[in-house]
């Protein structure tokens, strides 16, 4: 696994990390089932703060993308169908409010293209 933390860039150091384990295990550079380092011993090797670092490892818990096993460690969870199921639950509340709005179907694509764009940078 190789980080690279850009003290000159606009997103902060916890965001950098997890961007590029969460970018790492979902494009399959990091396997599911890898062991990731410790807080620790990552924020040692990459200069960073230990709260930084289980910020990070926070999130990515809680994007599905990494699991805890207790005193086991830290792995790369199969993230894949975990994100796939939140996502789709998301995008069912969206259609059932859009619904009770009374938007056409149209405008309520119209506008979640419109969020998928700007959260993308397209």
């Amino acid at each position: 696994m190789t980080l690279k933390i850009r003290i000159d860039d606009s997103a902060p150091p916890y965001e950098q990390v997890r961007a590029q384990i969460s970018e790492q295990a979902r494009g399959g550079v990091l396997p599911v089932g890898y062991r990731l380092p410790t807080v620790r011993g990552l924020a040692e090797s990459l200069g960073l703060a230990v709260n930084t670092v289980a910020k990070a490892y926070r999130a990515l818990e809680t994007d599905g993308v990494i699991e805890t096993r207790g005193r086991n460690g830290t792995f790369v969870a199969a993230a894949g169908s975990a994100a796939q199921r939140e996502a789709s639950a998301a995008a069912q509340a969206y259609a059932d409010r859009a619904r009770r709005l009374g938007l056409p179907e149209d405008e309520a694509l119209a506008v979640v293209r419109d969020a998928l764009r700007a959260a993308y940078g397209e």
